[in-house]
């Protein structure tokens, strides 16, 4: 298998309410809802680096094109990490998070590693890491 993810799907509970964090609170590009013509089709795909895409789509649509039941929300099952510059981004993109409405459950520290980070709660309860890494070199 050759690693080609494009595509990272979240399952929200409010496609407004999390088009409207990602994008004015974030600041994250996106053509907005497309798709509602469609029964369980309506997604926001925002654009990330190098063609991935992220995208957000109700919950229930994404369960009913799975094929999987809805399950409780958890926010243990997995994290995504958003690797930036310097400190200071660290700090600015928390400071966007929480202005937009995140919570912040681990604010921007110090790590153990030798790095900088601080963990956020989107609105529907999905895991970010804002991150610098002083070993990486980030290619824009």
């Amino acid at each position: 298998m050759k690693p080609r993810i494009s595509v990272l799907t979240l399952g929200v509970d409010d496609l407004e309410r999390s088009l409207t964090f990602y994008r004015d609170g974030l600041g994250l590009p996106t053509q907005g809802i497309i798709g509602n013509e469609f029964e369980h089709g309506a997604v926001v795909f925002f654009d990330l680096q190098a063609g991935v895409k992220l995208a957000i789509w109700n919950r229930r649509d994404l369960a009913h094109e799975a094929k999987v039941p809805l399950a409780p929300r958890s926010s243990s099952e997995f994290t995504i990490g958003h690797n930036v510059g310097s400190k200071e981004e660290v700090d600015r993109i928390m400071g966007l998070a929480q202005a937009a409405g995140a919570e912040i459950t681990d604010p921007a520290h110090d790590a153990f590693w030798g790095g900088y980070s601080g963990h956020f709660l989107d609105p529907d309860g999905h895991l970010w890491e804002i991150v610098w890494n002083p070993d990486w070199d980030l290619q824009d």
